[in-house]
């Protein structure tokens, strides 16, 4: 009877709130380097950020409650030649993290449970075979231990990061640089954006191209391309008249968009970043001080506009908090991790709701940490769905450590199982894990001994304090 003018959605008062100034990380110096990834990524245990170093590429990384103002000695994960351009947390392990660098090189990274003591320089495993730099790196969603990386030799390698190898290498699939890479839910497709104005949608394992789209936007600038849960394609890119712009494909079919949205005149890249629970994209230019958030449905325009959240300051990167991360008892839907010039604001996305019991529409089950696959099943041509976790209880992550205490070396066991199963694997599988041993001993020794020398100068401050003590008394 009667046509409905706003469109009802539970996402539509959906409100975003910076933290206080003592919940931020300070006087860091984020990178500068002139590349358009996000130079942040955030886990339920840390925060990494990409540093300025010099003579060499630098991360930091910041257990989450390790706010307000960041020491300059504070340790870096430094052990890249040139600067870093991209990294990576693991889902499967919140203590592995991957970073791709101009040095051509991807390094691989366990860090200790409770952050970093000293410096790390010492990668758990170097995977070398690109022969530019490599500005994209990213972890399979569903099969533990098998990494994607894209350089500017217009090459994507997948890794097995337990034995070190290429697996697979797509050559001669993009004449020029690749922008955005991304898996789809399960992992057994990839979608790409290239220099040269086309999505792509690739079948890794196969090594061939399924569906592809010539000017998915045609502007010069960057675009980026990110698979949604149900198989469409997610693009940002410029148009011919330099509006920034949003469309979304059909792979079945990519000769029309199924939505293509104007938004702007800016020159900031759109990082996408995308929640498969709600079914919520949220947009932050590089450059911009917003970040503005839509929903995909399935009924006209698809794409629906739900807000946007501004601030004063332009952002220079942004991290985005996996879902178990977040505080379910205030519903919050999302996280971001804000860098400026010199410090990381963590922005909160938040429903408001009047009840304080667990909101079952907000949080559906989620992607958890253990991976369905090994990285030989993969390999194999299985494919898994993410093993889906409830947040009623929320997602504590020191609970499950001592069932990851395992799942830590999962690198050192991946190797050791390959050894048994691969004999030309032996000498990267066995090398590894010892050099790691080293390092890791080292890091104790070395905390033993500060720990030694802080009790010692505590034991002499207690003996003058006596001493004064007793001449008072006197």
């Amino acid at each position: 009877m009667f046509k409905r003018v706003v469109r009802q959605s539970k996402f539509r008062h959906v409100f975003g709130q910076a933290v206080k100034n003592d919940q931020c990380y300070d006087d860091i110096r984020v990178s500068r380097v002139t590349w358009d990834s996000a130079f942040c990524a955030v886990n339920p245990k840390f925060v990494a950020i990409i540093v300025e170093a010099s003579g060499g590429g630098a991360f930091m990384v910041l257990p989450l409650h390790k706010s307000g103002r960041i020491d300059k000695a504070y340790p870096t994960v430094c052990g890249h030649t040139g600067p870093v351009l991209d990294i990576d947390w693991c889902p499967h392990n919140d203590q592995v993290i991957a970073s791709g660098s101009e040095d051509c090189t991807v390094m691989v990274w366990q860090i200790p449970e409770n952050g970093l003591v000293t410096s790390m320089s010492e990668p758990v495993v170097v995977l070398e075979g690109h022969s530019k730099r490599v500005g994209i790196v990213t972890w399979h969603p569903t099969a533990r231990n098998v990494l994607l990386s894209a350089g500017c030799d217009n090459v994507v390698i997948i890794w097995n990061v337990g034995t070190g190898e290429a697996m697979i290498t797509l050559e001669d699939m993009h004449p020029d640089i690749i922008f955005s890479v991304c898996w789809n839910r399960n992992g057994s497709l990839i979608c790409t954006a290239c220099k040269d104005k086309k999505v792509r949608v690739i079948d890794p394992r196969k090594e061939e191209i399924i569906a592809e789209k010539d000017k998915a936007h045609e502007g010069a600038r960057p675009m980026r391309a990110i698979f949604l849960s149900d198989g469409k394609v997610f693009t940002t890119g410029f148009s011919r008249m330099s509006e920034r712009q949003l469309g979304l494909w059909d792979p079945d079919n990519m000769e029309e968009p199924v939505s293509v949205h104007e938004m702007d005149t800016s020159n900031g890249v759109l990082l996408p970043f995308y929640d498969p629970d709600t079914n919520v994209v949220y947009l932050c230019g590089k450059g911009d001080s917003s970040i503005r958030y839509f929903e995909i449905t399935d009924e006209a325009p698809f794409v629906h506009y739900l807000n946007t959240f501004t601030t004063k300051e332009p952002q220079r990167g942004m991290g985005y908090m996996p879902k178990r991360g977040l505080d379910v008892n205030k519903c919050e839907i999302a996280r971001f991790y804000k860098l400026h010039e010199r410090k990381c604001e963590p922005i909160i996305m938040t429903v408001p709701r009047k009840s304080d019991l667990f909101q079952d529409d907000l949080y559906p089950d989620t992607a958890g940490p253990e991976a369905p696959l090994e990285a030989e099943d993969w390999f194999e041509g299985k494919n898994g769905d993410p093993i889906l976790i409830s947040l009623k209880h929320a997602y504590v992550p020191g609970k499950n450590r001592d069932l990851k205490v395992v799942k830590k070396n999962i690198l050192d066991n991946k190797m050791s199982k390959n050894t048994e199963n691969t004999a030309p694997a032996v000498k990267t599988a066995t090398s590894t894990p010892s050099i790691k041993n080293e390092a890791k001993l080292e890091e104790v020794l070395k905390e033993m001994k500060s720990l030694r020398e802080l009790v010692s100068s505590q034991e002499k401050r207690i003996a003058k304090l006596e001493e004064q003590l007793s001449k008072m008394d006197i």
